[in-house]
Parts: structure tokens; sequence; C-alpha cells
């Protein structure tokens, strides 16, 4: 495997922990960055017979609670007995004399990150579609899991979790400043002065789309990964971004993850749809969660923009990242205009 050295992970020091900390090590370590990732860096490490999955926070400017590895690690040990596919893992290391921050290992799980429409279109309408409903209902059973029956009663404090996700961000996005966004000020004001009551509360994922799981090759869902913002609030936060990213593939097209403009994917209708019929929520004000979804989304671009300017970002893609917030603040205020 090449790079043996990947930025971000030493290599030396990673092998005498590894060896120690994780079961069935049958040779010397080799390892690389798997790419794609924006956030928290994802690498591969192999004996030569064993693979696994290595994740650690980004290099540089870190906004402060994002990028836990800790709770990532124990969220997903959580959730490892319940109807939620999830890797299984291995080991946390708290020790930041290892690699310069906690990381975790954990199961590499066979299967494809969909993002861009046309992997899915030379799948053909039917499986597409397959896939699509199954991405809606894992969704809706992770949010049907009891926080308190899995050990995560104390992961989140679900009572005001709409008005401390409105503040939240606007303190990342405060964090991360660079440049001036008076649409984010105007789409965090409309947010701030109405904001509704909690909806039923769960297991939130906090970045849940199609590129977040991995299809095996019968098209099921064979692991829920990236639960890096997971915490205990409000599900239908999730439900808004979900519905987001599909109309920011729809917008953007191949600039951005787009896989469910592919044909025979479930439209925004199915999606709502097929989630209700599982859930039984009520959408009355979901114009204001995708207007929360679209500011929580452009203060995260923003950070990963700011990391970009300061060359604290590693692998491709970060060039036009900060050219996607102007649309997504544009969104999210119309969404404002909708069942609000």
């Amino acid at each position: 495997m090449i790079p043996e050295r990947p930025p971000g992970l030493d290599l030396p020091r990673l092998t005498d922990w590894f060896t120690r900390a994780v079961p069935a090590v049958m040779g010397d370590l080799s390892a690389r960055l798997v790419t794609g990732g924006k956030s928290n860096l994802t690498y591969e490490v192999s004996d030569g017979r064993n693979t696994w999955i290595v994740r650690r926070p980004p290099l540089g400017h870190v906004l402060a609670t994002a990028h836990d590895m800790a709770r990532e690690f124990r969220l997903m040990s959580a959730l490892r007995d319940t109807g939620v596919p999830v890797p299984r893992t291995y080991a946390l290391c708290r020790d930041e004399s290892v690699l310069g921050a906690p990381f975790y290992v954990m199961e590499r799980v066979a299967g494809t990150p969909y993002r861009q429409a046309a992997e899915l279109a030379a799948l053909g309408p039917q499986r597409t579609r397959l896939i699509s409903r199954g991405l809606v209902d894992t969704l809706a059973v992770l949010h049907d899991v009891d926080p308190a029956a899995v050990g995560l009663a104390d992961f989140g404090r679900a009572e005001g979790f709409l008005a401390r996700q409105v503040g939240r961000w606007k303190k990342q996005l405060d964090a991360s400043h660079s440049r001036d966004l008076p649409a984010a000020d105007e789409l965090h004001a409309r947010l701030a002065a109405d904001v509704p009551p909690d909806s039923a509360s769960g297991i939130v994922h906090g970045d849940y789309r199609l590129d977040n799981v991995l299809v095996d090759g019968s098209d099921r869902l064979a692991a829920v990964i990236d639960w890096e913002m997971a915490t205990l609030g409000d599900t239908l936060t999730d439900l808004a971004l979900l519905v987001l990213y599909q109309r920011l593939g729809a917008m953007l097209g191949g600039s951005f993850a787009d896989a469910s403009s592919a044909p025979g994917f479930l439209d925004e209708a199915g999606i709502l749809t097929r989630y209700t019929d599982r859930s039984a929520r009520d959408l009355s004000r979901f114009g204001f969660y995708l207007g929360l979804a679209s500011f929580k989304l452009a203060a995260i671009l923003e950070g990963i923009h700011y990391r970009g300017l300061h060359g604290q970002t590693v692998g491709p893609g970060f060039e036009h990242i900060g050219d996607a917030i102007h649309p997504l603040l544009d969104a999210g205020l119309s969404a404002l205009k909708e069942r609000t």
C-alpha cells in the first residue's frame, strides 16, 4: 500500500500501539489515506492479510466539540446489537502522543459509498430504488432505537435541542470566520426568532446521506459510517439534512454529491412518505428543519473552507468548497417559507 506514511499518521508510532491494542495482527503494517473525506481523516491499515480502518480528527484548526473520536467510538459500539448496521469497533486510543490526537480502530466493511448519479445509473433504476428505500428505512430504524436501552441515555441532552443547534452552528460559523456572509446572518436571525417545539427525540446521526453508508453487492446497507456528529435530539433534523442533500445534488449537479438524481431514486415526496409511514412524525414545521439543515451545513463547509485557506486540509476536492455556501444559504432562506 502507498504511501507508507500518509499525512496525519505516523506509521512507526501507530505500529507500536496497534500491535498491543488490536488482536490478530500478523505482520508489518502499511497504510493509506482513504480519499473523499473533508472532515475526520480515515485510513486503511493492513498487515498484508487483514485490513482495518483508523479514524482521527483533521489536522490543524479543529472547532470545539467537533471531531470527538471517543463519542463516535462509543456510539458505534452501542449500536452493534441493534437493527442499525455499523462496523465492529476494536480499540480507542486517547493517548495523543501516538498520532497527535485521539483515534480509534474499526472493522473495514466491504461496500460502496455511492456519491454520484452516474454510479447508481450504472446499476439501473430498480436497484437504485432498492438502495434509496434502504437508506430511508435504516434512518427510521435508527430513530426508533431507545438510547437508554443501548447505554446512551447520557449521550446528549434532547430537551431544547433545536434552540441549542441554532446557537451552536452560529458559534461554529463565527469560529471559522474569514469573510462576511450576510445571508448567513439573516438565516440565523430568522431561525433564532422562530424555533418550534422539539419533535420526538432519539439518536441523531448528524450527517446522514448516501455516501455516509456502505452498500453491499446485494444493494443492502452494510454499514452506516461517519458518526462524528451523532447525539441525542430531534430526529427530524436527520431527515431534513437528507432532503437538503438531495436538493443540493439537483441544484449543483456533478460538483456536489448528486446520487439522488439517478433514475429510480426516491424523490423528495417519496422519501418523506416512506419515512413518516415508519415513524409517524409530524412534518408540519419541516421548513424550519430544512432551514436549520442549510445553516448547519454552511457552518461545516465554512470550517472546511477556512482550513483550506490555511493549508490544513488533506486530499483533493477542497478548492471550491467555499463556493457552495452561497446557494446553500439561499436554499435555507427559501426553505423557511415552506410549511412554517
